[in-house]
């Protein structure tokens, strides 16, 4: 199945795509979150592909919020944000994302990741490992896409003198700050990287970063693919300061503040 939504999430980005290079319009809903017609068409497409590939429930960002009392009973699901990093998208600096995740029994068993902009995808399966593939459009069969893949794992190296922290670009809290300047007494060097949407957990999960610390509010949605990518490639995506996964289907879909490492 992750092929199937490997192909899904590529055609969400060409519509995303075709809106970004042209003109389209915001609006902003109750939460003041802001709304363009490219995560309205990218939404439409995965859910009615999902649909045609699966009969899981699934819970969207741009869908209607489907009630507790509902989805509390969902076993596995699909977890999807159609335009991660919208933004990003008004500001045009191409830091955005198409997530598709799958839920089972609250943890990410499978993840998809595609940044449009720079052609980059990242798709994770419990059964088969977690990969990274550039150069990644319509144009590009799967078979290439599957053959060009580099596989991601923890290298579990030894302890490092200097570190790589990647932020928010849009959501730098104080406290995230805070957690940043204690990680300058504990090692000798620390590199900083903003950078926008869930492209943040991907960078830990290839290596380019060490930590990305979260202490700001996030959906489950902004996470559950990145997240399905790190665990996968064996990396920790923890609650802070309980230290505990992350989880998924919660009465309330407001993530805790959280760190990958």
């Amino acid at each position: 199945m992750i092929n199937l939504v490997i192909d899904i999430a590529i055609k969400a980005g060409a519509e995303i795509m075709g809106i970004y290079n042209d003109d389209y319009t915001v609006s902003y809903k109750e939460n003041q979150s802001p709304l363009t017609d490219a995560d309205t068409a990218a939404n439409q497409i995965i859910v009615d592909s999902l649909k045609a590939i699966s009969d899981y429930p699934l819970i969207s960002e741009e869908e209607k919020e489907v009630p507790y009392k509902i989805r509390k009973d969902y076993d596995v699901y699909w977890l999807i944000d159609p335009l991660d990093g919208t933004k990003e998208f008004i500001k045009r600096n191409g830091e955005f994302t198409v997530n598709i995740a799958l839920i089972k029994n609250g943890v990410p068993i499978m993840g998809v990741v595609y940044a449009p902009v720079i052609a980059t995808l990242y798709y994770a399966s419990d059964e088969d490992g977690a990969f990274k593939c550039e150069q990644v459009t319509t144009d590009i069969s799967l078979g290439d896409i599957l053959k060009n893949s580099i596989k991601l794992e923890n290298p579990k190296s030894t302890a490092k003198t200097e570190i790589s922290i990647v932020a928010s670009k849009s959501h730098l809290s104080p406290e995230t700050q805070d957690f940043i300047d204690s990680m300058k007494k504990k090692y000798k060097k620390v590199n900083t990287i903003s950078k926008g949407s869930s492209l943040k957990l991907c960078m830990v999960a290839e290596g380019t970063a060490d930590i990305y610390p979260r202490f700001a509010p996030t959906m489950e949605w902004d996470t559950a693919a990145g997240h399905a990518v790190c665990k996968i490639a064996g990396y920790q995506v923890n609650e802070y300061p309980a230290g505990t996964p992350l989880r998924y289907n919660k009465e309330n879909l407001l993530n805790p503040w959280f760190i990958v490492r």
